[in-house]
């Protein structure tokens, strides 16, 4: 099925052209009115360089106005090998249909709302016979079932004339184009761009970046620069300024040769004051007891990380390079990188 954009919005085509396998463009003067464009014959010429293949309105209240104007806009510097006049279905248009064909022009016959009027645009050598699901269905008519006896029709009569799905509402219109079998769906920006969007595939992505991450991401990559120490002869004031200045929950604890002596966390400082209160803030570090830290090397991948935090039930594990403190890997940090529930 070919994909054709629906749309006169510039910096809309732009962005679906990189998606690099759209087969043209489809406009109408309903768009150009509504994006307020006054100089219809220079967006058209500008619209016509930006795709392959360009579907472009061609009216007239005779069918020869309407040979008239698609005459008119090849002067303009239309290139008819990939120009698609538009008729609307009338014994007008069918007639005009007819007379382009013989010119050796391109062209789409709209606005069919019956398997009459679609019968007449094939009998006339239309190129594209374009229904308007999302209109017909606006009135209460079954347009799916109009999609499916055109193509059928085209088909049984071996003629070239393609059957485009057109006046697209939802992503549910394009599956149902489909299913149909039509030739051709043309469908605005807001319809296309997520026609690849699942819950399900974004979950699933997320899942696959994550455990990539896991098996692959080092601790060294991730852990901040800051690397917090305090001297036993320190404060708890002073570690608590150090844990702010780094935007860390715990401080290393180094004793006078400069070897580590353990870790001091903000929930130390929190336990701290619930038993002693306000004066605990001038004890030394020295005057603690530490336990053995947890550690991790910077080398260790993030998986190893991640099960240390799960199994310790802890939120600081200190980062060892050559065996020396290189800085404390935060809980929070895998968090916001989604590896963390």
């Amino acid at each position: 099925m070919e994909l054709y954009l629906d749309s006169v919005d510039f910096k809309e085509i732009e962005e679906a052209n990189k998606l690099g396998f759209l087969t043209g463009l489809t406009t109408t003067p309903t768009f150009m009115h509504r994006h307020g464009i006054t100089d219809i014959d220079a967006a058209i010429l500008k619209l016509s360089k930006m795709v392959t293949w360009l579907h472009v309105e061609a009216l007239g209240d005779t069918p020869e106005e309407i040979v008239k104007e698609a005459d008119r806009l090849i002067g303009l510097g239309l290139n008819p090998a990939n120009t698609f006049f538009k008729v609307p279905v009338s014994l007008i248009g069918v007639t005009a249909c007819k007379m382009l064909k013989d010119k050796g022009y391109k062209v789409n016959v709209h606005l069919c709302y019956t398997l009459n009027q679609a019968y007449m645009a094939m009998c006339a050598g239309a190129d594209y016979i374009c229904v308007l699901v999302g209109r017909f269905q606006d009135q209460g008519h079954d347009a799916l079932t109009l999609v499916e006896e055109c193509i059928d029709m085209v088909e049984r009569f071996g003629s070239d004339s393609k059957i485009m799905f057109s006046s697209v509402r939802h992503a549910e219109h394009v599956r149902t184009a489909i299913r149909a079998g039509a030739h051709c769906c043309t469908i605005p920006w807001s319809v296309m761009k997520n026609l690849t969007t699942n819950n399900f595939t974004t979950v699933g992505t997320d899942q696959f970046v994550e455990h990539t991450k896991l098996m692959t991401m080092r601790v060294k990559e991730v852990v901040k620069s800051e690397n917090p120490t305090v001297k036993e002869s320190d404060t708890i004031l002073d570690a608590l300024v150090k844990m702010t200045d780094s935007k860390l929950g715990a401080v290393s604890v180094l004793d006078a040769s400069g070897n580590l002596k353990g870790v001091f966390t903000d929930g130390d400082i929190r336990r701290q004051l619930k038993e002693v209160g306000k004066s605990t803030m001038d004890k030394k570090m020295g005057d603690f007891s530490y336990k053995t830290p947890i550690t991790i090397s910077s080398d260790a991948l993030l998986y190893d990380a991640v099960n240390t935090f799960k199994k310790e039930k802890i939120d600081n594990i200190l980062v060892l390079e050559n065996n020396m403190p290189s800085g404390i890997l935060d809980i929070q940090d895998l968090v916001e990188m989604g590896l963390i529930g």
